[in-house]
């Protein structure tokens, strides 16, 4: 065990935010701490971290132990040294012997004495075995992965804006290698392409990894628990946050059953003691069930869930079908160029999302689509359309002497006041916070007022830069469920990939100065990638095989007619199994639609109250939703194993 947590209490003035709270991380543990925001997560890593202390209970850490914290609070250092040598930090004591190493080779030149040369060679030694010789090369390696090129690490660190430096901290941090690796909010400063190199990197760490994120896919990739603050009390779940989210609906619709059946007992016992606490004949027994009650430990009524409020769009227009067109389109700061000569065409009905690296020219091209910036090339907009663009730039159009709601109020939407809070609370305003003057908020805050404000344009065609840089988990899928009833069209960029999944119906991807279409949602774009790569690696592999072996190579020359001839009865063999696999594929996933429905329905009667009052018909609808559990989770294993069959036989007709 690495670090305990036991029994710990812990107060900010009269607020208590943990309680009684108990936690033990191990090595190899990949941990998703989450809770909804202001519940104490990032406190939870301070205490770890030791920097604020508990009143009550004990945190018991290993003595040797190494903890690296990834936070804000980072961007506090500052310096005029180079990326490379603020990553090369990391290696305090390489970096040390490196310097001893050189003292002692000055004083070599003058005096080989025995002790010198005794000290030299231990130096070297112990040089060599914290592996310092690659230190150079093991940050220029990270420093890149996560998104920097090579002529960018003898820049200063100072030279870079906050988020590029948080990078540079990052780099240092997992560069140090410590046992318990605390990461908060590690991808909100990270490109896509960052981000799929750090997970490609925590995989294989070898310490216990505690992040917190409110990236979806980040933490269903890397986590193999979760450790919720919910109630002062941490609760913990086995497995990724998907499975979280199944768990903790099972533990909720439990828990609601064990308050609702205690309530019943309550009520009948109350009602014997208000019946029989006047016949002296049961007055001993009405006591005693009365004393019974008063020492019964209650079961909490749960929580609804998450909100069950609804951010809604409305179209004021319907537009023509095609929204904007670009021909021909180049652009370019100073001699970077970003877009050479390309075209594209946005249709009625398309949520495209602009993925990619950073610097690649996302936001550039969102301006140019909404016609604020000058470039090279044709853009024709098209009939009827109204626009709305929210991004971070877009903070400066608020009024900084309004109150919140006023802003919202002031902006001509027709929506109730009632409307317009319920708004807000899904940006996480709530009670008197809608009544704050624009100007005291923070940027975060701003951001999400701005983001409200778009919601209720009535535009037909939305522009979003980053959307859900602010917003928690739940606010999140709101906005998802939003997107997805929204009758316009839209243009997003954003590095939250689950948010990409959930609502984009085409890829946009900048390559080479062009605009690259994928028509399909992200987790197909994603699919379409891995077939392409493993397109490619048997055709390196048959390459490096042709040229290590001549003699192969003759035969398989000599052999080729025949391989040719051949080929074409293989791809009709392949063609004829994939037909058949699809077939099925369509079988199983009309069943997986049929078990859905079925599964919707016996909720909808277990959530009724009056199937309580009959303890037959729970039983038989309790066990009917078991089976049908059952039944769908054989079927989704079934779909899944299917899809990758038809994966892999299309991957093999193509090659």
């Amino acid at each position: 065990m690495l670090i305990a947590l036991q029994d710990i209490t812990f107060e900010f003035g009269s607020r208590v935010i943990l309680e009684d709270s108990s936690w033990h991380i191990e090595p190899g543990d990949r941990v998703g701490l989450i809770g909804l925001n202001g519940t104490g997560k990032s406190t939870l890593l301070r205490i770890i971290n030791g920097e604020y202390s508990i009143s009550k209970g004990s945190v018991n850490k290993s003595k040797s132990l190494t903890i690296g914290f990834f936070n804000q609070d980072l961007l506090s250092f500052e310096t005029d040294e180079s990326i490379l040598t603020v990553g090369m930090m990391a290696f305090g004591k390489a970096l040390e012997l490196e310097k001893d190493i050189e003292r002692i080779t000055k004083e070599l030149e003058d005096s080989q004495t025995d002790e010198l040369l005794h000290e030299f060679s231990d130096k070297l030694h112990e040089f060599e075995a914290l592996d310092g010789y690659n230190m150079k090369h093991k940050t220029a390696q990270v420093l890149e992965g996560l998104g920097f090129t090579t002529s960018d690490l003898d820049r200063p660190y100072s030279q870079f804006s906050g988020g590029w430096r948080m990078r540079v901290l990052l780099a240092r941090l997992i560069l140090q290698q410590p046992d318990v690796l605390m990461l908060d909010e590690p991808t909100n400063h990270l490109d896509l392409p960052s981000i799929e190199w750090l997970e490609r990197y925590l995989v294989g760490y070898n310490g216990a990894v505690i992040i917190v994120s409110h990236d979806r896919f980040f933490l269903d990739r890397m986590v193999n628990k979760i450790v919720e603050v919910y109630q002062q009390q941490l609760h913990h779940y086995a497995g990724s946050y998907a499975d979280y989210e199944v768990e903790k609906e099972l533990r909720r619709e439990m828990q609601q059953r064990a308050y609702e059946n205690q309530q019943d007992y309550i009520r009948q016992q109350e009602r014997f003691i208000e019946r029989f606490k006047a016949k002296a004949s049961k007055a001993a027994q009405a006591q005693s069930i009365a004393k019974r009650l008063d020492k019964l430990e209650r079961v909490e009524q749960t929580d609804s869930g998450p909100s069950k409020i609804r951010i809604n769009f409305t179209v004021d227009k319907t537009p023509g079908k095609i929204l904007c067109t670009l021909n021909n389109i180049s652009k370019s700061f100073g001699n970077i160029e970003i877009l050479k000569g390309t075209s594209a065409e946005i249709n009625r009905g398309d949520k495209i999302a602009l993925i990619g690296a950073n610097g690649k020219g996302k936001s550039t091209l969102l301006r140019i689509i909404f016609g604020m910036e000058p470039m090279e090339g044709e853009r024709v907009p098209g009939h009827n359309v109204v626009t709305s663009f929210y991004a971070q730039h877009q903070l400066e159009s608020l009024d900084m002497n309004s109150e919140i709601l006023d802003e919202l109020k002031n902006f001509g939407s027709g929506r109730t006041e009632l409307e317009l809070r319920q708004l807000l609370g899904c940006f996480l305003f709530t009670g008197d916070d809608v009544f704050k003057k624009i100007k005291i908020l923070s940027g975060g805050e701003k951001a999400r007022v701005a983001l409200a404000k778009t919601i209720i344009s009535q535009a037909n065609f939305l522009m979003l830069d980053e959307p859900t840089n602010h917003l928690d988990m739940n606010s999140v899928q709101m906005l998802i469920d939003a997107l997805n009833k929204y009758d316009g069209s839209l243009v997003l960029v954003s590095h939250d990939r689950y948010f990409v999944s959930q609502t984009a119906n085409k890829i946009w991807e900048i390559v080479d100065g062009e605009i690259k279409e994928f028509k399909g949602t992200y987790n197909e774009y994603e699919e379409w990638k891995k077939r392409m790569a493993a397109q490619q690696q048997p055709a390196s592999s048959k390459a490096t095989n042709n040229n290590a072996d001549t003699k192969k190579d003759s035969r398989q020359q000599n052999a080729a007619p025949t391989q040719d001839a051949g080929k074409g009865a293989i791809n009709k063999d392949i063609q004829r199994e994939l037909q058949k696999q699809q077939k099925q594929f369509s079988q199983v996933e009309g069943q997986v639609a049929s078990l859905k429905e079925r599964k919707a329905g016996l909720e909808a009667s277990l959530g009724s109250p009056d199937i309580y009052n009959d303890k037959a018909k729970f039983a038989q609808v309790e066990s009917e939703y078991q089976d049908v559990q059952k039944y769908l989770d054989r079927a989704n294993q079934q779909y899944e194993q299917l899809f990758e069959k038809i994966m892999q036989l299309e991957a093999n007709l193509i090659s």
